[in-house]
């Protein structure tokens, strides 16, 4: 951004710097300067400019997890107030906690994908994703040449192991008893075919690829923040307010399914879907990194992600990885299944299968 474009947007009202240069320039300023500012932001209750009541408290405000229940409530209410404003329509940010005994899992049936891309149109709706000048998509589609995919003829009728000496389903921190039934190579892979191209082109498998929500994901281990981290439920989620915007995590990420804001998201107050979680889909800022969270505003609440609603061929099949009576559990149990990238060693609750 020019001087002369930061310029003006400043005399607009609007709050364009990133967390990295607030504080930097706080820094600059001196422990006076950040008291006077943190006093603004308390008396400025009756402005009419949300951006300006909710600058400092919002930048400075601490790594929400460690945040007391008075501060979390504090800082929602905040962004309820800024977000509703903004986009004209009531909004809520929602602080609904993992549920206990679950461990996240996601199966997608390869020969079954068309490669129509409505995952991707309806993850785009569902997660507030910017339209434009950025294009944020948290979900892509390969199309793959049939000839890449190559499966061990061992170990065609094996299946994903119930049990192993580590623990239950193979898929925990520390070790892995997971043995892929074959590889998924993406040499001639094509990310970027048309939208109107005639699908799904036989010779081609088509491949979604988000956030595969790693047991051991490198993306938490390379936030010098720690902004990024895995819940609960095995997602990894970022807290948007503590991100300093440093692209570590995104170079760390093997999947390349992280995305980073590099200028004010375009989101239209007609399609801003109000119903968000302060760790999935509340609109997000210039300058902090996105990715998928399995939709956990939907499913921390016991439904699909809205992907999975979204295939007209019911490819996506999603669940708890710790119920044996999960469409998951059985899919990893008796199908031809394997992960991407495996090597990595990332151990994913992604996996990908042949029906």
């Amino acid at each position: 951004m020019s001087d002369e474009k930061a310029e003006t947007d400043n005399k607009k009202g609007g709050v364009k710097t990133n967390r990295r240069d607030f504080l930097k320039n706080v820094g600059v300023a001196g422990a006076s300067t950040l008291m006077a500012s943190s006093a603004s932001a308390n008396v400025s209750a009756g402005s009419s400019n949300p951006d300006a009541e909710v600058t400092a408290a919002e930048w400075l405000q601490g790594h929400f997890v460690l945040m007391s229940d008075k501060d979390k409530q504090e800082a929602i209410a905040r962004l309820e107030k800024r977000y509703t404003a903004q986009y004209g329509k009531k909004t809520t940010v929602s602080n609904t906690p993992p549920p206990e005994g679950v461990l996240f899992g996601y199966a997608l049936d390869i020969s079954k994908c068309i490669g129509c891309r409505r995952c991707v149109h309806a993850c785009v709706k569902e997660n507030n994703q910017s339209r434009s000048n950025p294009v944020i998509h948290w979900i892509q589609v390969m199309k793959i040449p049939k000839g890449n995919l190559a499966f061990s003829a061992d170990k065609l009728n094996e299946g994903y192991p119930q049990s192993s000496a580590i623990g239950d389903y193979g898929v925990q921190v520390g070790g892995n008893a997971y043995e892929p039934v074959g590889g998924l190579s993406t040499e001639h892979a094509e990310t970027y075919y048309p939208d109107d191209e005639l699908v799904p082109d036989k010779s081609y498998f088509y491949v979604p690829v988000q956030c595969q929500q790693c047991e051991k994901p490198p993306c938490v281990k390379a936030c010098p923040v720690r902004a990024t981290f895995r819940d609960p439920n095995g997602v990894v989620v970022i807290d948007y307010n503590w991100c300093i915007g440093c692209r570590m995590c995104q170079l760390a990420c093997p999947y390349q399914a992280r995305r980073f804001n590099w200028g004010e998201p375009n989101l239209p107050p007609e399609e801003m879907n109000p119903k968000t979680h302060y760790f999935g889909n509340r609109p997000r800022m210039r300058g902090v990194m996105e990715k998928c969270t399995f939709c956990l505003q939907r499913t921390r609440e016991g439904r699909n992600p809205a992907c999975l609603e979204a295939c007209p061929v019911g490819a996506r099949k999603f669940g708890n990885l710790l119920d044996p009576e999960s469409d998951v559990r059985k899919i990893l149990a008796t199908k031809k299944v394997f992960r991407f990238k495996d090597e990595m060693s990332t151990y994913p609750k992604f996996f990908y299968y042949i029906g």
